[in-house]
C-alpha cells in the first residue's frame, strides 16, 4: 500500500504520542499567474510536544518537494518518500520547521488554479477534506489533531486574500505583492484550513445578535459578478444563523463568515471554518428554477451547521464521518424548512435526498451509518448517500423518538462538552441519553449499525389490513388515506399512526381509493401501492394535493420500477400521463430524469427504440403547455436530453436556436442554447463550426466547457474514440474538463462505440488507480465504465484481481451491480 494512504490505526498511535499547539504557514502565491511555474514555495512551522519516551514519527506531504528540515533550530536529515516526511525521534516540547515547494492543482485536490478564459485572470483556491491539507503544507494529517493556524500569504498587490481569520496580525503592500499574515485561528484539524487568493469580487454585510457581531462576504470571480445574487445569499446567511444560534445556544464561533463561489469544484460546497466554499453552479447565470434556489439554499445551511457540528466538534476519525454529515444534512434540511421561503424543503429531501440514500444501500458495498473506515481510500468514498442522506432520515426518527426539545439540550451539551475538541459516537450517546432519559442502545444498534432497509407493504386480505415488512425493524409511521375532496383533488381524510417491529402488523384503515404508507415520510424505508391505490395513482396522480404525499408516490413507483415490481414500460406510462400536470419543479425535475435513466439503461433495445421518439414528444409538448418559469424550464431542459438520441427533433431544436426564439418567441438561455446544440452534434446535426460561433457568443469559463462536450458527442466512431483515449491519458485536463468530456461520450446512441473499449478499460484500470489522484480516478473509473449488454468482461477483472486496492474494487463492485440491475430489467425480471 502507498505511504499515501494513511491507516486508522497509525495515525491513533501518531496523536496519542505527538500534540501539535500551533501551526505556522508561510505561502509565497507571488508567481502564480505564470503558467509555466507550476509549484510554490511554501514553510511549516509546527510547535509539538512527543509525549513518552524517544518516538520516530512523521509528518505528512503530499507531491512536492521538501528542501530544508531544522529541528529547534539546526538542520536535520531528510528522509522524503514523496508522501511522508519522517522526523527522528523526539521527545518533549520542540519547533520543527519544513521547507519546501507545493504542486498547483489541476484536479479540485489541494491548491487548485484556474485562469479564466473571459478575462485571463488566475484564481485559486484550497480544498482538503479528507486528507488533501498535505498536498500543500507539511502536516499531520488527521482529523484529531487539532491545533490553532498562523497563514501568512503573500499573492499579487492585486488580489483578495481570504482564509479563516479575517483578523490580520499585519499586511504589508509592496510594488507588485502584498504580505498578508492572518492571526491565529481557534483549534481546527488540518482539513477545515483554507486560503482563497485571486481578483474575487465581493458583497460585504453583517450580522448581529445581541453583542455578538459577524462580518458577512460572499465573494466569486469578476466576469461571473453580474450574476452573483448576493442580496438573496446573504438573507439565508443571516436566516441561517438566527436559526443555528437559538437551537444551539452556543454563540458563532469563527469570527467571520464568508462564502466564496469557485470554478471546477468538486463538490457541492465545503465547511472551512469561516472561509466556506461552494461551486459557481450555484452562482445561476441563466434562469433558475424554484428547486435549483432551495438546493443552494439547503446547500449554504447544510455548510453552516457545520460550524458546530463537525468544525467545533470534530469526528476523531471517519467511522464517525456521519457526526459531521447526517447532522449538518439533516440540519440544512430542518432550518431551510423552518428559517427561510422554502418551506417545502422536506420533500425535496424525501424526494431526491432518500432516493439516493436508497440506492446506496442497495449496493452490495453499502454499509452501516457508523462504517469501519480503516484508511483515507475508504474514507474518500464514504461521502455517500447512506453517510448524508440515510443518516439525515435517521437523525430525523431520533429526534422524533426523543423529543425535539432533549434532541436539542443534548447537542448543547455535547457542543459545551467538547468545544475544540475530536469524539466518537459513544461522546454524543451520552449526551442525547442524559437529556433525554431514554437508553439509545438498542436504537443505535438498529439503526447506525445495521445495513439495508425496510420495503413496506399495504396489503388487504378480506376485511382487514395489514403491513408487512421485509428487514424488519422498528418503525414510527403513518398511514395516510385519501379520497376525492369538494374540488376533485384527492385529499388526506385519515391519518393512522402505527408502531411496527414485527414482519406483519394488523392496521384498521377507513375506506379509500388510495393509502399511503409512510406518509408524512417519518421514516426510512421503501414503500409499494397497493393494488387499489396503484391503479389510483396511475388514474390520478397529478390529482394527489398535497405536495409530500404526491412526491412519495412518485418516489415510491420509481423504487419499484427499479427493484422490478413495477414494469418498467408501466412506470413510464404513469410519468408520461402524469408528469405534465405536476406542478412543483423540483418533483417534475427528478421525475424527468429518471424516465430518461429508465429508457436509457432499463428498456430492451425495441422498447427503448420505441420510447426514445414518443418520449421526446412528450418533452416537447409538455414545454409548449407550460406555463414560463421553472415549469417549463425543466421540460425543456429535458427535451434536450432526449433529442440527443430522437433526431426528429432536430428541427424543432434549430427553430427554437433561431434569432426569433421557440414558443411564445421565448428565447433559450446560454447553458439551455449548449444542450440543444449539444444534442444537435450527437444527430449529426451541428458540428464543430457550430461550435466555435457559439463558442463566439459565450467566452466563459462555462461556454469552453460546454463545447468541450459537445465535441465529444460527436457520433463518429473515430471521434468517439479520440474523446475516450483523451479522457483515459490525458493528465493536462482538468477536473471539469474531464466531466465534460465524460458527459459528451455519454450523450447519444453509442453502445457499438462502448462495446468497443470493454477490454481497454479494464486494461487500465489497476495502472490508472496507481498513477492518478483518487478524485480523477474515481471520475474515470465511474466515467467510463462500459455499458456492455453482459458482465463477461468485468466478471474476468474482478477474478484476476483480488488484490487490488480495496477503494478500487468497490468502486468496480458498485458499477457491476448497477450493470446487473439494468441487465435484469430489460429482460423484466426482478432485480
Amino acid at each position: 500500500m502507498s505511504t499515501a494512504n494513511l491507516t486508522r490505526t497509525e495515525t491513533a498511535a501518531r496523536a496519542a504520542t505527538m500534540v501539535v499547539r500551533h501551526y505556522r504557514v508561510e505561502i509565497d502565491l507571488s508567481a502564480a499567474r505564470d503558467p509555466e511555474v507550476g509549484t510554490f514555495p511554501v514553510t511549516a512551522t509546527l510547535a509539538v510536544d512527543v509525549l513518552g519516551g524517544p518516538t520516530s514519527t512523521w509528518l505528512d506531504f503530499l507531491g512536492g518537494e521538501v528542501t530544508g528540515l531544522r529541528i529547534d533550530g539546526a538542520d536535520a536529515p531528510i528522509d522524503y518518500d514523496g508522501a511522508r516526511l519522517t522526523l527522528p525521534e523526539l521527545s518533549g516540547r520542540h519547533t520543527v520547521t519544513v521547507t519546501g515547494r507545493a504542486r498547483y492543482s489541476r484536479s479540485g485536490e489541494g491548491m487548485h488554479r484556474f485562469v479564466d478564459p473571459a478575462d485571463g485572470q488566475t484564481y485559486l483556491y484550497t480544498q482538503y477534506e479528507p486528507s488533501d491539507a498535505r498536498r500543500v503544507f507539511p502536516c499531520c494529517e488527521q482529523p484529531d489533531i487539532k491545533a490553532p493556524f498562523t497563514f501568512l500569504v503573500t499573492a499579487p498587490a492585486d488580489w483578495t486574500v481570504l482564509s479563516n481569520r479575517s483578523a490580520l496580525a499585519r499586511r504589508e503592500v509592496g510594488a507588485d505583492t502584498v504580505q498578508t499574515e492572518f492571526a491565529p485561528t481557534l483549534p481546527m484539524s488540518t482539513f477545515l484550513t483554507a486560503i482563497v487568493a485571486g481578483p474575487y469580487t465581493g458583497v460585504r454585510g453583517t450580522w448581529r445578535r445581541g453583542e455578538l457581531e459577524v462580518p458577512l462576504g460572499v465573494y466569486c470571480r469578476a466576469s461571473l459578478a453580474e450574476h452573483l445574487d448576493a442580496g438573496e445569499l446573504l438573507t439565508l446567511t443571516r436566516q441561517g444563523l438566527d436559526f443555528f444560534h437559538e437551537a444551539f445556544d452556543h454563540p458563532y464561533p469563527w469570527g467571520k463568515y464568508d462564502q466564496v463561489f469557485v470554478p471546477e469544484y468538486n463538490l457541492g460546497a465545503m465547511e472551512n471554518p469561516g472561509c466556506v466554499t461552494f461551486t459557481e453552479s450555484y452562482v445561476f447565470r441563466g434562469e433558475a428554477t424554484a428547486a435549483q434556489r432551495e438546493g443552494r439554499a439547503v446547500t449554504l445551511l447544510h455548510e453552516m451547521a457545520h460550524m458546530w457540528f463537525g468544525d467545533l466538534v470534530t469526528p476523531r476519525w471517519w467511522e464517525d464521518l456521519w457526526l459531521k454529515e447526517s447532522f449538518a444534512d439533516y440540519m440544512g434540511q430542518l432550518a431551510c424548512a423552518e428559517a427561510t421561503e422554502h418551506r417545502d424543503a422536506w420533500v425535496s429531501f424525501a424526494d431526491r435526498r432518500k432516493a439516493w440514500a436508497y440506492a446506496q444501500d442497495q449496493l452490495p458495498t453499502t454499509h452501516p451509518i457508523v462504517a469501519d473506515i480503516t484508511d483515507l481510500e475508504a474514507a474518500k468514498l464514504n461521502f455517500d448517500g447512506i453517510t448524508y442522506a440515510k443518516g439525515a432520515a435517521v437523525l430525523k426518527q431520533l429526534v422524533a423518538y426523543v423529543g425535539r426539545d432533549a434532541f436539542f439540550a443534548g447537542a448543547r451539551a455535547y457542543f459545551a462538552d467538547h468545544a475544540f475538541a475530536a469524539t466518537t459516537l459513544d461522546d454524543l450517546l451520552v449526551a442525547l441519553e442524559r437529556a433525554s432519559g431514554r437508553d439509545l442502545g438498542e436504537w443505535t444498534a438498529a439503526w447506525l449499525k445495521t445495513t439495508g432497509m425496510s420495503t413496506l407493504r399495504l396489503e388487504r386480505g378480506g376485511d382487514r389490513w395489514q403491513i408487512t415488512q421485509t428487514d424488519p425493524r422498528p418503525h414510527r409511521i403513518a398511514v395516510g388515506s385519501y379520497a376525492p375532496g369538494p374540488d376533485g383533488t384527492l385529499e388526506r381524510i385519515a391519518r393512522t399512526e402505527i408502531d411496527l417491529q414485527a414482519a406483519r402488523t394488523p392496521i384498521e384503515l377507513p375506506e379509500a381509493p388510495l393509502h399511503l404508507v409512510n406518509d408524512d415520510d417519518l421514516t426510512y424505508a421503501k414503500i409499494r401501492l397497493d393494488e387499489d391505490s396503484l391503479a389510483t395513482a396511475e388514474a390520478r396522480l397529478s390529482d394527489i394535493g398535497p405536495v409530500l404525499a404526491r412526491g412519495l408516490v412518485w418516489a415510491g413507483l420509481w423504487d419499484a420500477a427499479r427493484d422490478g415490481d413495477l414494469p418498467v414500460e408501466r412506470y413510464l406510462e404513469i410519468v408520461a400521463r402524469h408528469a405534465p400536470g405536476e406542478t412543483r419543479d423540483g418533483l417534475l425535475a427528478s421525475v424527468l430524469a429518471h424516465a430518461e435513466f429508465a429508457i436509457t439503461r432499463y428498456l430492451p433495445a425495441a422498447a427503448r427504440d420505441r420510447w426514445r421518439p414518443r418520449w421526446a414528444q412528450v418533452c416537447r409538448e409538455a414545454m409548449a403547455a407550460a406555463p414560463a418559469g421553472g415549469l417549463r424550464l425543466a421540460w425543456a431542459r429535458a427535451w434536450a436530453t432526449a433529442a440527443a438520441t430522437a433526431p426528429g427533433e432536430a428541427d424543432e431544436i434549430l427553430a427554437m436556436l433561431s434569432p426569433s426564439g421557440g414558443q411564445d418567441g421565448a428565447v433559450p438561455d446560454q447553458d439551455l442554447r449548449w444542450s440543444m446544440l449539444t444534442a444537435l452534434v450527437a444527430a449529426g446535426r451541428a458540428g464543430e463550426d457550430e461550435l466555435d460561433a457559439e463558442l463566439g457568443r459565450d467566452r466563459t469559463a462555462s461556454g469552453r466547457i460546454a463545447r468541450l462536450r459537445a465535441l465529444a458527442a460527436r457520433p463518429d466512431t473515430e471521434q468517439f474514440t479520440a474523446a475516450w483515449e483523451r479522457a483515459m491519458t490525458d493528465t493536462a485536463l482538468t477536473n471539469d474538463e474531464l466531466d465534460a468530456i465524460i458527459a459528451g461520450l455519454r450523450t447519444g446512441d453509442r453502445r457499438a462505440a462502448w462495446a468497443s473499449r470493454d477490454e481497454d478499460y479494464f486494461a487500465a484500470l489497476t495502472g490508472l488507480w496507481s498513477t492518478r489522484s483518487i478524485e480523477i480516478a474515481r471520475r474515470l473509473v465511474i466515467g467510463l465504465y462500459p455499458d456492455a449488454d453482459d458482465t463477461a468482461a468485468v466478471d474476468r477483472w474482478w477474478d484476476a484481481h483480488p488484490q487490488a486496492p480495496a477503494a478500487l474494487r468497490r468502486l468496480i463492485a458498485e458499477q457491476r451491480d448497477h450493470q446487473r440491475r439494468a441487465l435484469r430489467l430489460r429482460t423484466g425480471a426482478q432485480a
